[in-house]
């Protein structure tokens, strides 16, 4: 008989050790999100994979904050994040820090996601833009390469906690190969 887990059966690590623990080399840089539940769903999809950092920037709201809390569910402590007012300048900063700046974004010339290679030995930004507007075109312009999610139905985007989710996990998985 298959049963569920219990909690304390699934052996996750505490905060100090999560802290401690290796992380793959993604930054995640949201980039004028609106909703305060959409970032804290980037924050716990971040946690999930043991992403290194979050950068909030522009309007995006920042903990403490009871939206972000309650569909972070305490990611946001665990997860290390800064906030900067300007994108641009954040993109300048990890570009000087050896990091690949890909925009999730939906452009002319885009790289499937299917088709986008990352290693344990890259070191990744990637930018996701505000809901309605997404990534400004500023900060698409300072990208080295823009991925896009394949889509297959009527509608042409994803509510960004769903992007991140599914753009996240799949680097890292192909990252832990």
């Amino acid at each position: 008989m298959t049963r569920k887990l219990k909690t304390s059966e699934l052996e996750r690590l505490s905060i100090n050790e999560f802290k401690e623990a290796e992380k793959l080399p993604v930054t995640v840089v949201l980039d004028n999100i609106r909703s305060g539940n959409n970032v804290g769903s980037v924050f716990r999809t971040s946690d999930a994979l043991r992403i290194e950092k979050i950068i909030l920037c522009g309007i995006t709201a920042t903990p403490p904050n009871k939206e972000i809390h309650k569909t972070a569910i305490g990611a946001e402590k665990s997860i290390d994040w800064e906030y900067c007012k300007g994108t641009d300048e954040v993109v300048k900063k990890l570009r000087s820090e050896g990091y690949k700046i890909v925009g999730v974004e939906q452009v002319a010339n885009s790289t499937l996601l299917t088709d986008f290679n990352a290693t344990k030995e890259d070191k990744v930004a990637l930018i996701f833009g505000n809901e309605v507007k997404g990534v400004q075109q500023r900060i698409i312009d300072l990208c080295d390469e823009n991925i896009e999610i394949p889509q297959y139905g009527t509608k042409h985007s994803f509510n960004i906690s769903v992007s991140a989710g599914i753009v996240l996990w799949d680097i890292s998985n192909k990252m832990r190969r």
